[in-house]
């Protein structure tokens, strides 16, 4: 088990809709945005509690869209806490000004929302030109790029990969990979092959875990062969909390029995030094 853990995947919502509008994207307020809302003072707790030491804080964007305040407010309140991953709309003129704003603002990465709760259907706007302005600040700037997708959105991620060489892509949950048809897991091929670009990362969240091993046979087996492809330094963990309903301790006790099987060195850079790696402002 790692000396600490650092979770790259946690979100915060805020009661107060005045100073904070809701405004989801694709229209659609999440369930667990409406349901079980977090601050970031109950963050901290659930911190506190689960033995977590840092986290990245992701925006909502299935709660608030492109208006990433309050993880920007929930970062210059615990700036020993938190750091941040803001959403902006790569498709617009100005998303290069508004990167530069938020990371003015004390925020990290970037995050790419094409597909989630609300939004089930693959979004085709990933390799649109329009967004290499956004790529190419990103990579001028070296925050990483965080890329919320299904696999079979891998040929845009390729486009991009191979016009942004230096551009640090951080994959959330893995691309969804389906590995239910088993070893060698061939539907997961094309997963496996995004390993031959260095600057391709993985997150690695409590989803993956649940949906391999309940849905699609065995998480063992399956992620020994993404961690022994990618290298585990490669590879960072996220809670996704609140998004299921479990308390942020039941995720992190969950996810280190399933990675028990890793050694200690495998398990500490999942748990905490990828992190810090990406996120230099987390590495205490």
């Amino acid at each position: 088990m790692a000396s600490a853990i650092v979770d790259i995947h946690p979100h915060v919502i805020s009661p107060d809709e005045g100073k904070y509008p809701r405004d989801p994207l694709g229209g659609i307020l999440s369930d667990w945005a409406r349901d079980r809302p977090v601050t970031p003072d109950m963050m901290i707790a659930a911190m506190d509690e689960a033995g977590v030491a840092r986290s990245a804080l992701v925006q909502a964007s299935t709660c608030y869209g492109y208006d990433n305040s309050l993880v920007a407010d929930a970062v210059r309140a615990y700036p020993d806490r938190f750091d941040g991953v803001f959403s902006v709309d790569v498709l617009a003129a100005d998303a290069p000004a508004q990167i530069r704003k938020w990371v003015g603002e004390g925020l990290s990465c970037l995050r790419l929302f094409t597909t989630g709760s609300t939004m089930p259907d693959q979004a085709g706007w990933l390799d649109d030109p329009r967004s290499f302005a956004a790529w190419e600040c990103a990579q001028e700037m070296a925050i990483p790029v965080c890329v919320q997708m299904r696999l079979k959105a891998v040929h845009q991620l390729r486009t991009l990969l191979e016009k942004f060489p230096r551009a640090i892509v951080i994959l959330d949950h893995l691309a969804s990979p389906d590995a239910s048809d088993g070893a060698p897991y061939l539907a997961a091929q094309p997963l496996f092959e995004l390993a031959a670009y260095p600057n391709v990362h993985l997150k690695l969240t409590i989803r993956n875990i649940r949906m391999i091993a309940e849905g699609g046979g065995p998480f063992e087996p399956y992620f020994r062969k993404v961690v022994d492809t990618f290298g585990p330094s490669r590879i960072a963990w996220g809670s996704n909390f609140p998004t299921s309903d479990a308390s942020l301790k039941r995720i992190v006790d969950e996810s280190l029995k399933a990675l028990a099987f890793l050694s200690d060195d495998e398990q500490e850079w999942i748990l905490r030094k990828t992190a810090e790696k990406l996120y230099p402002k987390l590495a205490r």
